[in-house]
């Protein structure tokens, strides 16, 4: 069983992590296109800021957050947001991002058994943790790609490998789909050689590989052809080209061997 706390600190160490990157950067580079078409990277710290604050309503005002769900256009809700926080000040964004993970993680250590309602399926406090350092991790990604930086892989990545198997019939479902009855056993090697696993020992639907490469499919910063995972059996390999660990509509994912990438939540 995963702690709570646990999740909270390493939270906080993706966002002090990826925080670390942009920290020094001038105004002007805050502006540098990112793997994402039309994004900057301002435009990634504010949707994580965004998205952090919409976590935090969720959290401490489940209802009015439900009320706001009702009103967003599903087409531009997540651009909009990115939009209006990137004309900020980068010195006023990054402490807007920063007050409101540490609010957020705050208002999760202290509601430890309850649910909160998301754009996807509702959550606790645990996943809403998880869920979080996905996004950060993912976005940092595109931030790392952007200023040519290559970010050394960490036992974080276990979350993100989580909530990418945790995610397998949502994967399905967001594109019309029946997720299949069986979920394919998992066998993914950390960044410190260990072995990672979930589901049963004995299933004959496997997908092995790196966790790096499994954790870049899942948030869709890497095109599957351009990954050293293996599938073994049809539900297996049907699941590596529709996996999504993110909440919302199925992202537009990354042509193989080239440059761009979908946002992905």
């Amino acid at each position: 069983m995963v702690e709570l706390a646990d999740v909270l600190t390493d939270l906080r160490r993706e966002g002090e992590s990826l925080e670390a990157l942009v920290a020094p950067l001038d105004p002007a580079d805050w502006r540098r296109p990112t793997p994402a078409p039309r994004w900057t990277l301002a435009h990634q710290i504010a949707h994580l800021s965004w998205t952090d604050e919409r976590a935090l309503r969720a959290v401490t005002d489940p209802d009015g957050f439900l009320a706001e769900l009702a009103t967003i256009d599903p087409a531009r809700f997540v651009d909009d947001g990115a939009d209006a926080g990137a004309r900020d000040a980068p010195d006023v964004l990054l402490a807007r991002w920063r007050d409101t993970r540490a609010a957020l993680a705050g208002a999760l250590a202290s509601t430890p058994k309850d649910r909160f309602p998301w754009y996807g399926p509702p959550m606790n406090a645990t996943s809403m943790a998880t869920a979080r350092i996905m996004e950060t991790w993912a976005h940092g990604e595109d931030v790392a790609g952007a200023l040519g930086v290559t970010r050394p892989p960490t036992a974080r990545l276990r979350h993100v490998a989580h909530l990418g198997v945790r995610t397998f019939s949502f994967g399905f479902a967001i594109r019309g789909l029946e997720p299949p009855a069986v979920q394919p056993r998992v066998e993914l090697t950390g960044p410190d050689g260990d072995l990672w696993t979930w589901g049963p020992a004995d299933g004959t639907e496997r997908v092995t590989g790196p966790a790096l490469d499994f954790c870049l499919l899942v948030t869709q910063r890497r095109h599957r052809a351009d990954l050293a995972l293996r599938a073994e059996g049809a539900v297996a390999d049907r699941w590596l080209d529709v996996a999504q660990a993110f909440a919302g509509p199925p992202g537009a994912g990354r042509a193989p061997h080239a440059g761009e990438v979908g946002v992905g939540g």
